[in-house]
């Protein structure tokens, strides 16, 4: 704290960086955010009867009563304050955060899902859901800002949760809003090309995730993905126990793919076979993960290994459709080059004899725009079919997002690509030209039940959309 005006005895009700939300006896927490600076909306605050404001800057007129407390970074100080609080939630309850590019939700609520299954109530925040207990709401965010994340905590520790498991983002670590958060443990999946119209440069990316294990203390493990050569560099300067996992070669903890089905695979985990509900490689690693853990956790093998074998594959995670006549949709919600081609190279190995893969893609809007051809490489390369369409264009004209994907398209596969600009109409083609035992992959948007367009949300749901056309007859061979 840099200076305190006004009563540092003032009775805080409770805080908020709404203007909007405040309510007499509140701490407005004016942050400088990417698209707004809370310092502008200080005096609606005070008018709302704010009784203490967070900044960095002091207002230009007269606050009266209110006190301010001014700081350098208001961002990295409203956590540990949110912590205060909230009565410090995180020294009541273990929280595992889980970081990287790829399979941050799928570690998160199979790790929930696990624990809960072994008797322990616990508590989730990730990119679909936000659990307490058996309670859940949906998200908003990948991860909530400082304020909500406490809150979360709290109520976890209030119902009784012993775990809580969350995804901390390149975002969330570049704002500061799990600084307060005492974690007992990190995990790290992988790096790969994402948010670069956020942080701009791969490096600074990096070391967003990198200071997440950082800030671990020498109470927290530091679990890594050695098969990502960035692995190791999230932990060079944790003072985290370090701990390795890998699908390939030497670690501490260890899976190996036995065989797969499109029902599932025979995956070993440390030496022990065990038959799971998921498929592809990628998933291996991914479950290893949530073994890894749960063993740093103190937990049994057999019983770790038991519960593996009974969990469910996440929400818009290779969700799959039958779509009559022998043919397979699935819904993924892959939507960066990495992990498009992570899906493929599963269904190109399930698939069989002149079967064919159609997938259906395209590119967020006001998003990374470098990652658009990269796609459009993968999915030719992968797929005999692609239809190139909308995904969330935002504030961006869908057919300019579409035009930078093609720009992707390798030469000599102009022929197998189709364009259409509505996702709907993407869809119904790709099923039209799907014929027995194909596969359509709809990726890109996975979990999400809307579509956003000009700002506005509307709704739209792969999953409904593939079930509506579950009956729709292949385009007649000529």
């Amino acid at each position: 704290m840099d200076r305190l005006l006004g009563n540092p005895d003032a009775c805080i009700t409770g805080l908020t960086l709404n203007s909007k939300e405040v309510k007499p006896g509140m701490l407005f927490a004016a942050i400088k955010g990417t698209h707004a600076d809370g310092h502008n909306y200080i005096a609606q605050a005070i008018d709302n009867g704010a009784a203490a404001i967070l900044c960095e800057e002091l207002p230009t007129f007269d606050t009266g009563k209110t006190t301010i407390i001014q700081t350098k970074n208001a961002g990295q100080v409203i956590g540990p304050l949110a912590s205060a609080y909230y009565d410090f939630p995180s020294e009541s309850i273990k929280v595992v955060g889980v970081t990287g590019t790829n399979g941050k939700t799928t570690i998160a609520t199979l790790l929930y899902k696990l624990f809960e299954s072994l008797g322990y109530p616990s508590g989730l925040i990730s990119t679909i859901k936000v659990c307490v207990h058996l309670d859940s709401t949906v998200a908003t965010h990948t991860t909530p800002d400082a304020i909500t994340f406490q809150r979360h905590l709290a109520e976890m520790v209030e119902a009784g949760c012993q775990y809580a498991f969350v995804e901390v983002s390149s975002h969330a670590m570049d704002q500061h809003r799990v600084e307060g958060v005492q974690f007992a443990g990190g995990i790290f999946t992988n790096l790969t090309r994402d948010h670069l119209d956020y942080h701009h440069d791969f490096q600074s990316y990096l070391q967003a995730k990198k200071s997440f294990f950082d800030q671990l203390d020498s109470r927290a493990f530091a679990l890594t993905n050695t098969e990502d050569r960035n692995g190791f560099i999230m932990l060079q300067n944790s003072p985290a126990r370090k701990f390795t996992y890998t699908t390939r070669g030497s670690a501490d903890f260890e899976a190996r793919l036995i065989e797969q089905h499109v029902e599932g695979m025979l995956v070993s985990f440390d030496a022990q076979e065990v038959w799971i509900k998921f498929i592809g490689r990628y998933n291996v690693s991914n479950l290893l993960a949530v073994y890894s853990t749960a063993r740093l956790l103190g937990q049994e093998q057999t019983e770790i290994l038991t519960s593996l074998s009974m969990l469910e594959p996440v929400e818009g995670r290779l969700e799959t459709v039958l779509l009559g006549n022998d043919r397979i949709g699935i819904v993924d919600y892959a939507h960066t080059p990495d992990a498009l081609e992570n899906v493929l190279s599963t269904l190109v190995e399930l698939k069989t004899g002149d079967n064919k893969i159609i997938t259906v893609f395209g590119a967020g809007g006001d998003r990374d725009r470098g990652k658009r051809p990269l796609m459009a490489e993968v999915a030719c390369r992968l797929s005999d079919q692609v239809i190139i369409t909308s995904d969330n264009p935002r504030t961006e004209n869908p057919e300019m997002i579409i035009g930078e994907i093609q720009k992707g398209i390798p030469a000599g596969a102009e022929s197998r690509v189709l364009t259409i600009i509505s996702r709907h109409e993407a869809i119904k083609a790709a099923v039209a030209l799907a014929r027995k035992g194909d596969m359509v992959l709809l990726a890109g948007k996975g979990h999400e039940t809307y579509q956003e367009i000009n700002g506005v949300k509307h709704h739209f749901d792969d999953l409904e959309e593939l079930t509506s056309l579950s009956t729709l007859n292949p385009i007649p061979e000529t």
